[in-house]
């Protein structure tokens, strides 16, 4: 699985825009196999941004993070999937998700909604690996490792991990977002990385709750965030620091890390902090996904 995908993937954030295209051309030339394009609230419709992508890309995989299911319709998604990897290969990996229930004025039935909604997605002819879930509880994350390739979980620490290795099972892929500060000063990294993790995550209770099962407490969610609640959603440090960060995913049974970098202001390039990363990361080797 880490041949197709990477164990360090690059997460780019909405506000990047149109921008991503040419990191995405970037990453790829710096090792990066996987791109997560961070979707937002808006609807991909036919998935444009997406297919520019793929095109200034050569065999890297472009991964949506996270395809709102309450926003695009399953057979029209399933249709321009199929119209793009006819054109460029299976390079395109569809992440899909619920978004949040302070978002939407109706919020009835999710787990029933994702799993029509990934019916369709298969019945349509989307290839069960071309499809992971962003899944943080543990039915969502039966459901991925049943019926898709597996999990792209957002804003965890390694205790989620280990728990999400455990519902998934052995053989599904289980990639984490981590988000990074490229900084050895530790009250730099929080002031970049308290406000991304403020604004607007501590509003939202899947996430909060989520965290208060996997080592949190309500204070460490409250608010601002502790800094010891930051300091685990946020790596800092030297590359070496951070990638000893990133690797708690992989030996808590992870076998990709999506890094997304965050650098204060939201359409700040994160490509410096990328450069230095792929110069630094540490030499590849085997990993099965399975929790230690």
């Amino acid at each position: 699985m880490n041949e197709r995908f990477g164990t360090y993937g690059a997460w780019l954030h909405p506000d990047l825009g149109r921008s991503r295209i040419a990191y995405a051309a970037e990453l790829e030339d710096l090792g990066f196999r996987t791109v997560w394009v961070g979707i937002g609230a808006e609807p991909v419709g036919d998935m444009r941004l997406l297919e520019e992508m793929l095109a200034a890309t050569r065999t890297a995989v472009i991964a949506t993070a996270i395809v709102n299911m309450w926003n695009d319709d399953a057979r029209s998604l399933a249709r321009h999937h199929r119209r793009i990897v006819d054109r460029h290969g299976p390079r395109l990996l569809l992440g899909v998700g619920l978004g949040h229930p302070e978002k939407r004025p109706s919020y009835q039935a999710p787990l029933q909604r994702m799993t029509d909604y990934v019916d369709v997605l298969l019945r349509e002819r989307v290839p069960a690996e071309d499809v992971v879930i962003g899944a943080l509880g543990t039915r969502t994350l039966d459901l991925a490792g049943r019926r898709t390739l597996g999990a792209h979980p957002y804003l965890t620490v390694p205790a989620h991990t280990r728990h999400a290795r455990n519902i998934l099972g052995a053989r599904a892929f289980l990639a984490p977002e981590h988000k990074v500060v490229f900084t050895e000063d530790a009250d730099q990294a929080r002031s970049i990385g308290r406000p991304a993790v403020q604004h607007p995550y501590l509003g939202l209770r899947n996430y909060t709750d989520n965290l208060q099962r996997h080592g949190f407490t309500k204070d460490d969610v409250s608010g601002a965030g502790s800094d010891r609640h930051i300091d685990a959603l946020v790596a800092h440090g030297s590359p070496e620091a951070i990638y000893r960060r990133l690797d708690e995913h992989l030996a808590a049974g992870a076998n990709h890390v999506g890094i997304q970098v965050l650098t204060g202001e939201h359409d700040a390039t994160p490509m410096p902090a990328f450069r230095a990363l792929a110069t630094h990361r540490p030499p590849a080797r085997p990993n099965t996904g399975a929790a230690s």
